[in-house]
């Protein structure tokens, strides 16, 4: 190297380099991780704020509409399931304006959307709701006027009260409380479904996330000769059938049909379809509520396959609705396979293609429904101020 001074200062030049080349990679992921996480604090901020001001509102309203729900209280659960619907609209606008968009596939939902339905969909994280959440919300009247079916861990969350006031089911997950909370189920769809004017129910079938159920799900199809599945799990069967001979029309051969068509008008019809969703994330990472809340990920579409039954091809008896339900996780299996393997629903029969849309929402609408809750946070506050000045 003493005989090559040249070498030597090339040597030193590219190690220089080399350094250099170091340290600017480390301050750039430096200022990307510093960009995402102050990106990330924010949003809390953001969302935290707005859940101060949108959850008591929307509290303090209805509180305030008390006597309208004496008076007439179909009018009151309509403008309770409006400002429900604006809720879930800001949930919504928390993973749009991060990218968090869905695109829609299989059978168009929307001209069934005033009729009444039980959604049955696959579970792999939180981020499921939100989902659903978003997706629905172009679906006609189908969020104010739906009920939801979940574990009963989201009654502590800060969106729990909001749930509890709409009249949703929290119900809780086990063997042991199993009989009881399937009789507290059908209580509360007789006492809250129809007085409420729900229209649709929303349930997760498999009774939880995929992650903590796919083990002993696979252990109990092996032993009982059913099929393995990888993406989803063998869903349970308590809540549906409760669900089916609750809310849907009952006929003699022990199917699910429409009543008929002399009824008068105010006596519910029943149930008329089953919506089966299938939601798909890409690379098969489900989102969690973390995600849409901190917005860390990148940019990401999740898929939503839509496929609908007419409610008198489904049997409420326990072993024919037993097969129908396995049958349809099946399904979902094979669609989601096929999805992770080509980043598509595979096509209806007898089409070549399937066809997607976007699901899209209106920033418009959704910066209205943000400030009217930022507008009723301030009205509130001025209120209870007054109130508590003239008080103390």
């Amino acid at each position: 190297m003493e005989k090559h001074p040249g070498l030597r200062a090339l040597w030193y030049h590219g190690g220089e380099t080399s350094w250099r080349h170091r340290m600017a990679l480390l301050f750039e992921q430096a200022r990307k991780l510093g960009w995402i996480l102050l990106k990330s604090l924010t949003r809390f901020a953001f969302m935290f704020i707005n859940n101060c001001v949108a959850i008591p509102s929307y509290c303090l309203y209805l509180l305030l509409l008390q006597p309208l729900r004496i008076m007439d209280s179909r009018a009151f659960w309509h403008i309770e399931g409006v400002m429900f619907k604006w809720m879930l609209a800001m949930v919504s606008s928390w993973g749009w304006i991060t990218g968090y968009t869905v695109m829609e596939w299989g059978d168009d939902v929307k001209p069934i959307s005033e009729e009444e339905a039980m959604v049955i969909v696959n579970h792999q994280a939180t981020g499921d709701v939100c989902t659903l959440m978003m997706c629905l919300q172009d679906k006609g009247t189908v969020v104010r006027k739906m009920m939801w079916l979940m574990d009963h861990v989201f009654k502590y969350t800060n969106f729990g009260l909001v749930s509890l006031i709409h009249g949703d089911f929290f119900i809780r997950q086990g063997k042991p409380h199993r009989d009881k909370q399937l009789i507290l189920l059908k209580d509360h769809l007789d006492n809250f479904y129809h007085s409420r004017d729900r229209k649709w129910i929303v349930l997760f079938p498999e009774g939880g996330f995929l992650r903590k159920r796919r083990d002993t799900s696979q252990a109990f199809a092996k032993k009982n000769s059913l099929p393995h599945l990888s993406h989803v799990t063998l869903p349970r069967l308590g809540a549906t059938q409760v669900i089916l001979k609750s809310l849907g029309p009952q006929q003699e051969n022990g199917s699910l049909g429409t009543r008929d068509a002399d009824q008068t008008v105010t006596r519910p019809r029943g149930l008329q379809w089953v919506v089966d969703i299938t939601i798909a994330y890409p690379n098969a990472r489900p989102m969690d509520i973390q995600t849409w809340i901190f917005g860390y990920r990148p940019p990401t579409v999740t898929h939503v396959h839509y496929r609908i039954y007419p409610i008198k091809d489904v049997p409420v008896e326990t072993e024919p609705l037993t097969d129908w339900l396995y049958q349809r996780f099946v399904e979902k299996e094979d669609l989601l396979a096929h999805f992770y393997e080509t980043g598509a629903f595979p096509p209806p029969k007898g089409q070549k293609q399937a066809v997607s849309k976007e699901m899209t929402l209106d920033p418009v609408w959704l910066c209205v429904v943000q400030s009217l809750a930022f507008a009723s946070g301030y009205m509130w506050y001025s209120v209870l101020q007054y109130f508590y000045c003239c008080l103390f």
